[in-house]
């Protein structure tokens, strides 16, 4: 039921940490997968690897905001699966964190342009090449930050709050289609969590709030990315998972 061998799937800021992780997942599932970025040289490492590991899978960059890039890498990632575009990925993000009163409207705008405007742009170009036979899969990337809210990251709260959104009424409108969409509320040792990590006081009060007591490495959540890719999941949309060490509970 975990079996993708056939299917093809693009994951967005893949070159690194959680993306990654997913990418890779996703290929050893037996995916082909197109492995996009900001970073052409992270993407194309990310990629090289999944060949030389016996995965399918080429690169891009991809600017998750540019219309005409979002529509190229559809394209091609539809490609590799004789023009269709199974799964989708839409993990691209980025923080700039600030405590309200210095926050500033450009970095306000930049992480919902990123995260909202990015998860927007590339579910559209995405959406001719899904299939209504109950393979295709939209699978966001949201965050307890837009779940309970988070200290000194207005702007990051709010665009994950808004993925949310995006995701349920995705999934109430693409049902029809049969084509699933839910959503992953990942925590992580990733780049975007070191400013919490490398910070001693940050740290101790981020693990006091995480039952587990631990951050997980990106490979343990990328599984839950290829259980809601794969048939096991056909019957779930419009869910949001937290896969938080119990963070959200």
């Amino acid at each position: 039921m975990f079996d993708l061998a056939g299917r093809s799937a693009l994951v967005t800021g893949a070159g690194n940490g959680i993306g990654a992780a997913v990418a890779k997942a996703l290929a050893t599932a037996g995916a082909a997968v197109l492995v996009t970025d900001v970073d052409k040289d992270s993407a194309a490492a990310v990629a090289d690897a999944i060949v030389k590991g016996g995965g399918h899978a080429e690169s891009a960059v991809l600017d998750v905001r540019d219309a005409e890039q979002a529509a190229e890498a559809a394209r091609q990632a539809a490609e590799l699966a004789g023009g269709t575009l199974h799964i989708l990925v839409n993990n691209a993000g980025a923080i700039a964190p600030a405590m309200f009163a210095k926050m500033t409207a450009e970095n306000f705008d930049l992480v919902l342009g990123i995260h909202v405007g990015g998860t927007f742009t590339v579910s559209q170009a995405a959406l001719p090449f899904l299939p209504d036979d109950g393979t295709g899969r939209i699978i966001n990337v949201t965050s307890a930050a837009g779940l309970v809210g988070t200290i000194g990251q207005v702007n990051y709260s709010a665009a994950k709050a808004a993925i949310v959104g995006i995701t349920k009424s995705l999934a109430k409108e693409l049902a029809r289609r049969q084509i699933t969409v839910n959503a992953i509320a990942p925590l992580a040792a990733t780049a975007m969590t070191e400013n919490i990590r490398g910070n001693e006081k940050l740290a101790e009060l981020t693990l006091a709030r995480i039952p587990l007591g631990r951050w997980a490495e990106p490979e343990e959540i990328a599984a839950t990315f290829v259980f809601f890719a794969s048939d096991a999941a056909s019957y779930i949309t419009g869910q949001v998972l937290p896969v938080d060490g119990g963070t959200v509970i």
